[in-house]
């Protein structure tokens, strides 16, 4: 399985990356490897004057084609989500998410903004033809904080949603072969003894 985490804040460190960090250690901790797009780190020019020429946004759209899951981190600007993230996504082709599962993921100073993951990233993931939008998990400053050392972390509420976004995730999309070869190491025939 191939999972593209998609940074959408204009920020090097911001509280939705860490929601993407905290998603990453998570699948990473049961096998699942994880490749992140820094909207951010494409060139800007070429994101504002759509130049599908442009190496960086050439890469960056066969990356999200790649990929089985596209799991989506915005802060929320004004009630929807960033600028960055919505440049990126008018550049995917129309059915650029069809067959994938996609995640979506926000962060706001309130709950005040908690609907801008139905009612303006929801409508948009789905016009690009994803196959399965998982419930969306918004959290608020005050739910991903900064800890002493200067780094941000999620609070248990979060985490344990986070944790269950996961769940879903793994046994929702994983193929029941690689969950299977997992847990448990391969048996020969030979070693199989039945009893009666």
């Amino acid at each position: 399985m191939s999972v593209l985490l998609i940074a959408g804040s204009p920020s090097e460190r911001s509280r939705s990356a860490a929601l993407l960090d905290a998603v990453a250690q998570r699948l990473q901790f049961r096998g699942v490897r994880t490749e992140r797009l820094q909207i951010r780190d494409l060139s800007p020019q070429a994101l504002i004057l759509a130049d599908f020429g442009n190496p960086s946004i050439s890469h960056a759209l066969g990356r999200v084609a790649k990929a089985d899951v596209v799991v989506v981190a915005t802060p929320v600007y004004k009630a929807a989500y960033s600028g960055v993230l919505k440049v990126f996504l008018d550049l995917l082709p129309q059915n650029a998410l069809a067959g994938k599962t996609v995640l979506p993921l926000a962060t706001g100073g309130s709950p005040n903004h908690m609907l801008a993951l139905d009612y303006a990233l929801r409508p948009v993931l789905q016009s690009l033809a994803a196959k399965q939008i998982l419930p969306g998990i918004y959290a608020t400053d005050a739910q991903v904080a900064v800890s002493e050392s200067g780094a941000y972390e999620v609070n248990a509420d979060i985490g344990q949603r986070l944790d269950d976004a996961v769940n879903t995730l793994v046994r929702e999309v994983l193929p029941a072969t690689e969950v299977h070869t997992r847990r448990f190491a391969p048996v020969h025939f030979s070693q199989v003894r039945c009893s009666v």
